[in-house]
């Protein structure tokens, strides 16, 4: 039966309709990376009992402590945290008030060390022997200092600078970094446009490498990196994102090996964190986590991994 016009422009109406939800639905799926969510999850299945083992295995943690506000750092913007294996303290640094912040694993404010002549200090990572390396996005530096339980101030020049580049990155430069004492090297993470991660060879103290020195892809697509940390036993690397609500596992060779949500419902959050700006873990295998502006969460292995669905939305 041949259909009128008004039959045909509703049915053309309809099918130009579905095909548009289609192509939003399919368009949004890689705007969220949740198609490599996916792959990423089907690969965790596929681990044996003992790749488990092996691996930091994202899926068993819960969260233990979740949303503490740390006292005093209100209106400073925490960003990116660090643990120190000599003291058994954390160090973030604060943004809005440039300052080094140490504290407990508790989420207890320890000591505040202004960092004068700093614009905008986003990363922190603890090296060896006392020294202490920071980046500047807006100056798009890294600077590594001596630190004793006696210093009270760190300032621009007590150090040489590292130039990291990217002279038009702005507001996009580098979060992340970590020191990873395995493979002699400072890990960093460049937040978007592109996001990206790089190597720079050190050897624990203020010797660093003459470049940066870029990484394979690390498989899993990010909205953006917020920080960087490198598990002591496994030698893998924990990659946060909060703009995708996530935190990834890769191993050395950076290929993604499991995740979870930072989403509320997930992993024994109450509520989603809100804006997840550091990690750090240390030799027992618990995991810290910083939020803007303030809030402190701890994660701990649990004796029976949970194996949740954890491809929620960004």
């Amino acid at each position: 039966m041949a259909l009128t016009l008004p039959q045909f422009n509703r049915r053309s109406r309809l099918l130009l309709a579905l095909a548009g939800a289609f192509i939003g639905c399919v368009a949004l799926t890689r705007y969220m990376h949740w198609d490599d969510r996916a792959l990423v999850w089907l690969g965790e299945q596929q681990l044996t009992p003992q790749q488990r083992a092996a691996s930091i295995w994202l899926p068993g943690y819960k969260a233990v402590l979740q949303g503490k506000p740390l006292a005093g750092l209100e209106e400073d913007e925490t960003s990116d945290l660090a643990y120190n294996p000599v003291t058994g303290t954390l160090f973030t640094v604060t943004g809005k008030s440039p300052t080094l912040v140490e504290i407990s694993r508790e989420g207890e404010v320890l000591r505040r060390i202004p960092l004068k002549g700093f614009s905008n200090p986003e990363g922190v990572a603890v090296l060896e022997g006392g020294h202490v390396a920071v980046t500047d996005e807006r100056r798009r530096t890294l600077t590594i200092f001596e630190l004793d339980p006696q210093t009270r101030e760190l300032a621009v020049g007590q150090a040489p600078d590292f130039d990291l580049g990217f002279p038009d990155s702005g507001n996009k430069g580098f979060e992340g970094i970590a020191w990873d004492p395995a493979q002699g090297r400072l890990l960093l993470g460049k937040e978007r446009g592109p996001t990206a991660m790089f190597s720079l060879g050190s050897d624990g103290s203020r010797a660093l490498g003459e470049e940066l020195r870029p990484l394979p892809s690390y498989g899993l697509g990010m909205r953006n990196l917020s920080a960087l940390s490198i598990d002591p036993r496994t030698g893998h690397i924990l990659v946060l994102s909060a703009q995708s609500n996530l935190l990834l596992e890769l191993d050395e060779q950076g290929q993604p090996v499991s995740f979870i949500s930072l989403l509320g419902g997930f992993n024994g959050l109450d509520k989603g964190i809100p804006r997840a700006e550091g990690v750090a873990m240390d030799e027992s295998g618990d995991i810290y986590v910083v939020s803007e502006p303030n809030l402190f969460y701890v994660f701990r292995k649990q004796l029976v991994a949970s194996v949740d669905s954890h491809l929620a939305p960004n």
